[in-house]
């Protein structure tokens, strides 16, 4: 029982480590050779938490040598267009201009059913709305709505839109985010100076957002119920 416990949390460890390593994707965004090493992998850390009898480096060398060859091959796809077509290949066109390439449906194997499945997800209830859908090299479905069928912009308007700002957790619970501090260009100097103008203590903040523009908000913590 030990042993396989044990065993368990080496492999888990292995895996974490070994998807860090690739990169940070969901499922639904991996390149065709991300979700064969992805596969492999998992089935590769299966036969030492099953087989107590095989060492543990039967299962770990072939992983480690499968995360090498996908940092590799994402290297080559760097460094060269055509490398990268031959392994991910080409974004397809299924609908150009408002009509829907059946040759191309065809060679995707796409049904009518995903395809409007695919465009519904993608805000586009009416096959006339559509201008252009694309299909990733990741499975996924890129759509441009025709100008007429899409929201109006600010832009399109002629109105002046606010300058973008970005928020960030700068306290959580009590504590401080370096990261998030960075992120904003300040340091906890800052934001201790900060908490003493508005009169709060640091072990009392649940929640404060700085935004690049200057703006913040503090939610303190409920007081505790008493007994």
């Amino acid at each position: 029982m030990i042993v396989s416990l044990v065993r368990t949390l080496i492999m888990y460890g292995a895996i974490l480590i070994s998807v860090r390593l690739m990169g940070k994707r969901q499922i639904s965004q991996l390149q065709t050779s991300e979700l064969v090493v992805t596969l492999l992998i998992s089935e590769l850390a299966v036969m030492p938490i099953q087989q107590h009898d095989d060492p543990l480096w039967n299962g770990l060398i072939p992983m480690v040598v499968l995360v090498a060859c996908e940092i590799i091959i994402s290297l080559f796809m760097l460094k060269s267009g055509k490398f990268r077509q031959a392994v991910v290949g080409n974004p397809i066109i299924v609908i150009e201009n408002g009509k829907v390439l059946e040759n191309q449906m065809r060679r995707l194997r796409l049904s009518t059913e995903d395809l409007f499945e695919e465009l519904r997800r993608a805000g586009a209830f009416a096959l006339e709305d559509v201008a252009y859908a694309i299909v990733e090299t990741n499975g996924q479905m890129s759509v441009l709505k025709k100008s007429s069928a899409d929201y109006l912009t600010p832009k399109q308007a002629g109105v002046k839109a606010p300058q973008e700002a970005l928020e960030v957790v700068v306290v959580s619970d009590g504590r401080i985010s370096q990261n998030s501090l960075k992120l904003c260009g300040h340091d906890p100097a800052w934001l201790r100076e900060q908490l003493k103008n508005q009169g709060a203590e640091l072990s009392e903040v649940f929640i404060m957002t700085v935004r690049t523009d200057g703006k913040q908000q503090i939610i303190k913590k409920s007081p505790k119920p008493q007994k």
